[in-house]
């Protein structure tokens, strides 16, 4: 399996916060399904220097970039205009158990 990071940020419009928070319940749900079936593997909020949410990063396992694209495809964040810029690169991460 391919691993991913994915940095993605929020729109800045005045009701970007509230869809956030509309979808988020989903959004969550779909990220324990991906965690179930072995592809999510961790992930959270970015901040502002006030504390506010503006974004999100996680790391994936996937086979292909585009089984990741498939999942983004459907993804409440991105089809409720959560994300506006999302940023996806292939790693290697750190197995600290070896």
């Amino acid at each position: 399996m391919k691993q991913f990071a994915l940095v993605a940020y929020d729109y800045t419009d005045e009701g970007a916060l509230n869809r956030r928070l509309a979808c988020r319940e989903p959004h969550l749900e779909g990220l324990r399904n991906l965690y179930r079936s072995g592809n999510f593997v961790s992930g959270g909020v970015v901040l502002n220097d006030e504390g506010k949410m503006i974004g999100s990063n996680a790391h994936f396992r996937f086979a292909t970039r585009e089984d990741l694209e498939a999942w983004l495809a459907q993804e409440p964040y991105m089809t409720e205009r959560v994300w506006e810029q999302v940023d996806i690169r292939e790693v290697k991460l750190f197995d600290p158990s070896i």
